[in-house]
């Protein structure tokens, strides 16, 4: 059996490409010796870029991209599955699933040009929802220099900003990059559901994400070990913007191949939004039955 991607599109949610929050414009400068020469600034329209394109040549371009994430991971041929990547992408740009909030835009070749410039959201959005039917488990992919991390890695490193002593923390302090990030240690010193903690910082745990076209690195801000064995990825976030959902997407997607794998426990991701929502998070997570055979 050939395997074959699939979207339920009626779990699909809708895209919104706001104008207004479009970039059409970048500016340009050489750095000399590192430093950026301001007075050779250059600036490109970017909305001319796009003018040009028709509609078969933006499905192609998003199915190239999705392809460049894709790829590593399908069962199938390389070429069997561009073909599907093709399908789904026209699929997606001829429905209802994109939402453009201006009539200036709605026309076709406005709406073409503001996809143009939006297409690695386009196509981070679609890839939440493509599922291959014939993969049973998500496999994890380990970082070839340093597969697996421990907090007992830590090396002692200096800051000058606030700090806070710990005492379940396998790290001795807790830098308050924020006054948030303050309160969720305070909040993981004192619950009994909590048996250990580390906020994520010079421990090198980081997960990868595409995002404007590049691979980028993603640090969730806290581990926190429960006492019912499941360990925590927690994000502590103040808003939430595409950029914080295709994270937030890769990190659903380790904590399910970490799961498959099996051999690092059981992990749930989460983020909290209000400093209130940290000792809900917890006891969300601390209740809930974990066993052997049950995933996050």
């Amino acid at each position: 059996m050939k395997p074959v991607l699939a979207v339920d599109w009626s779990k699909v949610e809708t895209l919104t490409l706001d104008p207004a929050a479009t970039a059409i414009t970048a500016e340009l400068a050489p750095a000399l010796g590192g430093a950026t020469d301001m007075s050779k600034v250059t600036q490109i329209d970017l909305a001319a870029l796009p003018e040009g394109f028709r509609l078969q040549r933006l499905i192609f371009v998003a199915a190239r991209k999705a392809f460049s994430a894709l790829h590593g991971s399908f069962q199938g041929t390389e070429e069997y599955l561009l073909a599907q990547l093709v399908r789904l992408v026209e699929e997606f740009l001829a429905s209802n699933k994109i939402d453009i909030p201006s009539l200036f835009h709605s026309d076709s070749l406005r709406r073409r040009i503001l996809i143009a410039l939006n297409i690695d959201g386009v196509v981070t959005h679609l890839l939440r929802f493509v599922t291959e039917q014939n993969t049973t488990k998500l496999e994890p992919v380990f970082d070839e220099e340093r597969p697996i991390g421990s907090t007992a890695d830590m090396r002692v490193w200096y800051t000058t900003k606030p700090n806070i002593l710990t005492q379940r923390s396998h790290i001795s302090h807790v830098v308050g990059d924020s006054s948030w990030e303050g309160h969720a240690a305070n909040v993981f010193e004192t619950r009994p559901e909590v048996v250990a903690y580390a906020k994520n910082d010079h421990l090198g745990f980081h997960i990868s994400y595409l995002w404007q076209g590049s691979r980028r690195r993603y640090l969730p801000d806290f581990i926190v070990r429960l006492h019912n064995g499941l360990s925590l990825a927690l994000e502590i976030k103040g808003e939430d913007t595409p950029q914080n959902r295709a994270k937030r997407a890769a990190l659903s997607e380790w904590t399910e191949a970490v799961n498959g794998h099996g051999g690092f426990g059981l992990w749930a991701s989460d983020v909290a939004f209000k400093p209130a929502e940290v000792i809900d998070i917890v006891l969300k997570h601390a209740n809930r039955p974990v066993s052997s055979h049950t995933a996050p």
